[in-house]
């Protein structure tokens, strides 16, 4: 029996996988990769504070290798160009710039996404180094494959790319033995981390009004 599965962020990732992914407008997925990209900021700030809180682990030196300063999504026109080395936040923000929206809308995003980096920032460094292992063992895979259920990804360059995106994550994490998953496990995630899996599935919901109902 997987213990984790014992634990009540397990239950909160249970609830973002059964938002009505399958069931969203163009525009409301696109609402939902500018959540993520907000998420995708803190994922990498919690991978440095992880990194720094161990500085000798040459397994969290490897995950950082694969998700910063990296071309393991490129190529991807015009995203990333052969070889190109982006973090992974960046390839997402330039995913955003794929298809202009109403600058109001680009305004409330941003508000919306900086009160959640606010509120992810004064978390404690151990917890937010624990989301890491939460993230990529097993919990982002499941989210993104759920985010599958999506309809319709060729409706434009935005939505191709952010599926191009979701894929290789799940390629990278999913290998038991050469995995990101298998090289941040050892950090063992508890309920610590559940309030920041709870901040997470609160930004889609503010992004994506309908996952409220």
């Amino acid at each position: 029996m997987n213990v984790a599965l014992c634990f009540g962020y397990q239950q909160v990732i249970d609830l973002i996988c059964d938002f009505r992914w399958e069931d969203l407008s163009h525009e409301e997925m696109v609402s939902a990769v500018w959540a993520y990209y907000f998420f995708s900021t803190q994922f990498r700030e919690n991978l440095k504070i992880a990194r720094a809180l161990y500085p000798f682990d040459e397994k969290l030196a490897d995950l950082e290798t694969g998700e910063c300063d990296t071309d393991n999504l490129s190529p991807w026109y015009p995203v990333a160009l052969v070889g190109e080395r982006m973090n992974h936040d960046e390839f997402v923000r330039r995913v955003l710039t794929l298809l202009p929206i109403e600058p109001e809308k680009v305004a409330r995003f941003t508000d919306m996404g900086n009160g959640y980096l606010a509120d992810m920032r004064e978390r404690d460094a151990v917890s937010r180094a624990l989301s890491i292992a939460s993230y990529e063992d097993g919990g982002l895979v499941r989210v993104f494959n759920a985010i599958l259920r999506f309809k319709h990804w060729d409706d434009n360059p935005l939505l191709r790319a952010f599926e191009h995106f979701l894929v290789e994550h799940i390629r990278f994490d999913s290998d038991p033995e050469e995995g990101h998953g298998a090289l941040c496990r050892h950090l063992t995630p508890d309920d610590r981390v559940l309030p920041i899996w709870e901040a997470f599935r609160q930004l889609f919901i503010w992004f994506v009004p309908r996952f409220s109902l």
